[in-house]
C-alpha cells in the first residue's frame, strides 16, 4: 500500500489518533510493538493558530515514529488553512483532517464529525487543506450523521476529487457515538467502488488479531487502523502482524511483562509531560493494563489515586509479585516474538 509516495508495504496497521492517549509516551510503546504509521492526538486549529500551548505540544514528533502524521480539526476553512501551514513546520509525512469526531463539543461546533452535515463545506475545506500543504493530505470520516444518512460511499469519491491521497473510515455514524456495533459493509462498498483509486482504511472493532486478518480477507481494505482496543493492549500491533504473516496466535504478555511495559510507559509519560500530568494520564492506561485480575480492586484504587512517583512503581512491582503465577507459556519477551 502507498499513500501518495510512501510506501507503507502489503496490511498496513495504523493507530488511531485519540485525545490525552495517543501522546509521545503511548506512540513510542506502539511503534515498538510494530504500528506502521501512527498521528498525533487531533489539534484544534483555532489553538494552534493561537499558539496554545497544549496544541502546540501536540505537534511535537520524533523521526522514529515515522511515516507520521499530524491531525487537525476545526470548522472554519481560514483557521484550518493556516493550521495546515503551522503543522506543516514540524516536517510531518501526512496532514490528516479529522471529519470524524462525534465529541458533542467538537461536533457541535460543525467540525469533526458535524462536518457531515455540510457536505459542501467540507469538500471545500478539504481542496483549500490539499492546495495549502506541502505533504500529502489523508481524511479521517464516519459513515455519516445518522442511521437514516450515510452517504460515505459518495463522500469518499467527492473527497478522493479534492485531492486526498488516503481515506480512513470508521463503520459508525456521528449519532451512534462509540456504541453499536461498527458496519464494516459500507467500508467494502468504498473499497470496491471502481472509480476510486486512493488506500481506503477501515477502522472500527478491531480487537483481535482475526478480526484485522477477517477485515483485510472480506471487505478488501487497504490497511486497518486500531484505536481503543490498543490503549493498554499495544502489543496488539504486533500480535496482529504475527498472526497476518504467519497464522500464528500469540499470547497476550504475561503480568511481569505486562509491569515492565507499564513502568516503561509511565516513564515516557513522566519525561514527555512531567508530574501531576503525566501522572493523571498515565491513570487510564494502567487501568486498561491490568484489567481482569481476580481481587484486584484495592490495589487497582491506590494505583489510580496515588500522587507519589515512587509509590506508584511500588504498587507496580507488587501486583508483578501478587499476580506473576498468572504468566502464560511463553519464550523470552513478547517484543522479540
Amino acid at each position: 500500500m502507498q499513500i501518495s509516495h510512501i510506501d507503507l508495504g502489503p496490511r498496513p496497521l495504523f493507530l488511531a489518533p485519540m485525545e490525552d492517549i495517543t501522546d509521545p509516551s503511548f506512540r513510542y510503546l506502539c511503534k515498538k510493538s510494530g504500528a506502521d504509521v501512527m498521528f498525533t492526538e487531533f489539534i484544534s486549529s483555532d489553538g494552534l493558530i493561537r499558539n496554545g500551548a497544549k496544541s502546540v505540544k501536540k505537534l511535537e514528533i520524533f523521526d522514529y515514529e515515522r511515516p507520521m502524521g499530524i491531525q487537525l480539526y476545526g470548522h472554519l476553512t481560514a483557521s484550518m488553512v493556516e493550521a495546515t501551514r503551522r503543522a506543516a513546520e514540524s516536517a510531518p509525512d501526512l496532514i490528516d483532517i479529522n471529519f470524524g469526531c462525534p465529541v458533542r463539543k467538537i461536533a457541535a461546533r460543525g467540525a469533526g464529525a458535524g462536518m457531515l452535515a455540510n457536505i459542501p463545506l467540507m469538500m471545500e475545506m478539504t481542496r483549500a487543506i490539499v492546495d495549502a500543504s506541502p505533504v500529502p493530505v489523508t481524511v479521517k470520516t464516519r459513515l455519516g450523521l445518522d442511521e437514516q444518512h450515510k452517504p460515505i460511499v459518495e463522500v469518499a469519491e467527492m473527497l478522493q476529487d479534492q485531492g486526498i491521497s488516503a481515506i480512513t473510515i470508521h463503520g459508525r455514524t456521528r449519532a451512534q457515538m462509540y456504541k453499536g456495533k461498527a458496519d464494516w459493509t459500507l467500508i467494502g462498498e468504498v473499497k470496491r467502488n471502481p472509480r476510486m483509486h486512493i488506500p481506503v482504511i477501515g477502522n472500527g472493532d478491531i480487537t483481535h488479531p482475526a478480526e484485522a486478518k477477517e477485515a483485510f480477507d472480506r471487505y478488501g481494505v487497504d490497511g486497518i487502523m486500531i484505536g481503543r482496543a490498543a490503549v493498554g493492549r499495544p502489543w496488539l500491533f504486533g500480535h496482529t502482524r504475527h498472526f497476518l504473516d504467519s497464522g500464528e496466535l500469540l499470547p497476550d504478555p504475561s503480568v511481569e511483562e505486562k509491569v515492565e511495559l507499564a513502568k516503561l510507559h509511565f516513564s515516557k509519560s513522566l519525561a514527555c509531560k512531567s508530574a501531576p500530568v503525566g501522572v493523571y494520564e498515565m491513570r487510564r492506561h494502567f487501568s486498561s493494563y491490568f484489567r481482569g485480575l481476580p481481587h484486584f480492586r484495592e490495589m487497582r484504587l491506590k494505583l489510580l489515586t496515588s500522587l507519589d512517583i515512587e509509590e506508584i512503581f511500588s504498587i507496580l512491582d507488587r501486583i508483578s509479585e501478587t499476580y506473576g503465577h498468572h504468566r502464560p507459556e511463553v519464550n523470552g519477551s513478547f517484543w522479540d516474538r
